[in-house]
């Protein structure tokens, strides 16, 4: 049945795919001295840390020196965020999934290097004091390996990496002792109380009537940004004096006493007790609960994991909004259809003080058993619609998602949900191109559930999948579930093994076994009426086989894509309209290559599906070479070899592109001469994603 030619629509969602950091709601008050020192500084230094306690404000600095900064650097400032990352281990992926590196080589850091070799760019690590170690280690290796690269770390301490410069983050100015009124409201920690309070107290400012009460307070709480912020709340019930009042004996301290009289982190954790003591029963319980999220949490996650132990289902929604009041729980963001809230990491580290061990435990199967079924609701690799909906649902929970797995792999016995977890993911990491954290997870539960299940047949599947994927050999993997399978006389697994043990025979030259195999798993899945398993496994072998067996690829491709279009499942029919436009290169039917390439490259753009698009932008330069337009395909290879160093891949490691990637440079630069192919590979290496779509779209 030929392919129709109907055109994909962009993914179902209403994002965009590019930013989705939250925004900065409040105002950046202050900071004038140290935003010039930092520029100052980061002019003589490659490496410069912001020190200071929680709360102080370092994150905030950094950021506005992140949002001022991005002209001086060619390439610009890229943000790490490091609070949600409690593994050692994936400190490394997360610096490179933030540069849009996300298909991984075993030796990432040399990967790294080499991807910012010669990039003038500001790389921003926040929060690195719970990795301490591992980001000097980090940070000493980039720094040595690269000549432009520059860093901006926050920490509470110094990374200890040698020509690290520090700079120290001060509390925001107090009044001084005589001040006048208007040189009381022109204290940067006066001015942040200010505006706070204005969005507590419309219309509230530093008059003659309040102004000594609001110095006493700026200096009690030693103008620090947090305790100033939690402080402000309090006007929703009580005056500015009734407030300093209660400061004092919160702090047990005179109210004339200097800001060096309480430690800066003292008068901060006083001040979190005192905010913490101000909360009800249930919002303390809540606020303790919800600190194990680190993702942010909606209402329904909430409603779903925190109730039990004194707390209600049905209270859960009011006490959510009580610790918003507070600016303990911060105001939703808006993310896809729903909203989401996050703590700041100081609170939620906090609240995890508090959470009792009962109550801990308690939590624990909760917030397993909820991320466990959220995983299963969410996998991509099913034929139905809503496959983007359900990526994008899963972004944002991904660092809750990581709590539930290191829970799981702590206690041997729930390892197995673990890596049950990390197995149906295999498709989500896929498209995101997170194939190493996916393997990451995978190898962790594999290790801890030895022995012979149904669980780990699964795991060895997955991770065998994406090894291939990777260009990695996987025929242990293969071996041992096809073994544990037919031990376990498990129907399911048993299909599963026998797929991968088709792509391995494929990927080792065996063709006739390899499809035979596949043939083998495809009845298999089709007799347990497992129809999302068959179609994997008509993609599989319409990829694989696409060079050396394109009219049999074709078929599969064909037989999917109907499949796709009878179920309305966008994401998977793009990837089967990619085989069928491979098969139809291999048959010479370039003209329908380039249609469907042109087609899923736009849809791939939408769904920012950074493994699909340098493999499009490749077949689109090879049939810019037939078309004999050899500039154009010089520079959509560039393109292409750009998004290939990203996910830490390229042509050579795939079967199905290693020939016609070498024959379309080879014939441009015989055609072009090997300086102007040169140049025009160079011109498109320097497309933004965004550019390198819109010319790789272009008519040709």
């Amino acid at each position: 049945m030929p392919v129709k030619a109907t055109i994909l629509s962009p993914p179902d969602a209403e994002e965009p795919a590019a930013d989705r950091r939250p925004a900065d709601a409040s105002g950046f008050v202050g900071r004038r001295h140290e935003i010039a020192q930092v520029r100052r500084l980061l002019a003589t230094t490659r490496l410069l840390t912001l020190t200071g306690v929680g709360g102080v404000g370092k994150t905030r600095l950094a950021r506005r020196v992140s949002e001022i900064l991005p002209r001086r650097y060619r390439e610009g400032v890229q943000l790490v965020e490091l609070a949600t990352i409690d593994d050692e281990d994936l400190l490394a992926p997360a610096v490179a999934a933030s540069l849009g590196i996300h298909d991984r080589t075993p030796d990432l850091v040399a990967q790294l290097i080499e991807h910012l070799a010669d990039k003038q760019l500001l790389l921003v690590l926040d929060n690195c004091e719970h990795l301490l170690g591992a980001c000097a280690r980090l940070v000493e290796q980039l720094l040595y390996g690269t000549s432009r690269l520059q860093i901006l770390a926050t920490s509470r301490q110094s990374l200890g990496v040698y020509g690290e410069r520090v700079l120290p983050v001060p509390s925001l100015p107090i009044p001084r002792p005589g001040d006048r009124t208007r040189d009381i409201a022109r204290r940067d920690a006066v001015r942040l109380f200010t505006e706070r309070a204005a969005m507590i107290r419309p219309g509230f400012h530093v008059d003659a009537a309040n102004a000594r009460a609001v110095a006493r307070l700026a200096r009690r709480l030693d103008g620090i940004p947090l305790a100033i912020e939690l402080a402000a709340v309090r006007l929703r019930t009580t005056s500015v004096e009734d407030l300093v009042n209660e400061l004092d004996e919160r702090l047990e301290a005179p109210a004339e006493a200097g800001p060096g009289r309480l430690a800066r982190h003292q008068t901060l954790r006083a001040t979190m007790e005192w905010s913490f003591g101000l909360c009800s029963p249930g919002e303390q319980r809540l606020w303790e609960r919800l600190s194990m999220f680190p993702g942010g949490v909606d209402v329904e996650t909430a409603e779903a994991v925190c109730p039990g132990q004194g707390l209600a289902r049905e209270d859960v929604l009011d006490l959510m909004m009580g610790l918003v009041d507070k600016s303990i729980l911060g105001v939703a963001e808006p993310h896809g259809a729903g909203a989401r809230h996050r703590m700041l990491e100081t609170i939620r580290a906090y609240g995890r003080e508090q959470l009792t061990a009962a109550d801990a435990e308690a939590l624990r199967e909760r917030y397993i058993d909820h991320y466990r079924r959220l995983v299963e609701r969410v996998r991509v690799d099913r034929v139905e619609p809503g496959q983007i909906d359900r990526m994008r649902q899963l972004e944002p929970e991904l660092p809750n998602v990581r709590v539930a797995l290191d829970l799981c792999f702590a206690r041997p016995g729930d390892a197995a949900a673990g890596l049950e977890i990390a197995s149906e993911l295999w498709a989500n990491w896929l498209v995101a191109g997170a194939l190493s954290e996916g393997r990451y997870w995978l190898k962790r539960g594999l290790a801890l559930v030895p022995g012979s299940s149904v669980v780990r047949a699964m795991g060895l599947w997955a991770d065998g999948l994406l090894a291939h994927y990777q260009g990695d050999a996987a025929l242990a993997d293969a071996r041992e579930c096809l073994a544990l399978a037919r031990q376990l006389r498990d129907e399911r697994a048993l299909a599963f093994a026998v797929q991968l043990s088709g792509v391995a025979a494929l990927s080792e030259g065996d063709v006739e076994g390899g499809l035979a195999l596949l043939e083998e798993a495809r009845t298999r899945h089709w007799a347990r009426g497992d129809v999302h398993a068959m179609a994997v496994t008509l993609y599989l072998a319409a990829l694989f086989a696409a060079t050396m067996r394109p009219d049999r690829a074709a078929g599969y491709g064909e037989e999917l894509v109907t499949l796709c279009e009878r179920r309305n499942a966008t994401l998977f029919r793009a990837y089967a309209l990619y085989a069928v436009g491979m098969a139809r290169w291999e048959q010479g039917d370039w003209r329908q290559t380039e249609a469907r390439m042109r087609e899923v490259a736009a849809f791939w753009s939408a769904a920012d599906d950074r493994w699909g698009l340098p493999q499009c932008l490749e077949a689109l330069a090879w049939t810019a070479g037939v078309r004999g337009r050899y500039e154009r395909a010089a520079r959509l290879l560039g393109a292409a070899h750009l998004l290939w160093e990203a996910v830490a891949s390229s042509p050579a490691r795939l079967p199905y592109q290693a020939r016609s990637h070498l024959e379309c440079a080879e014939r441009a630069r015989r055609e072009l001469g090997a300086q102007a192919f040169t140049a025009a590979f160079r011109d498109g290496t320097r497309l933004e994603l965004s550019r390198a779509i819109a010319y790789a779209l272009e008519e040709p």
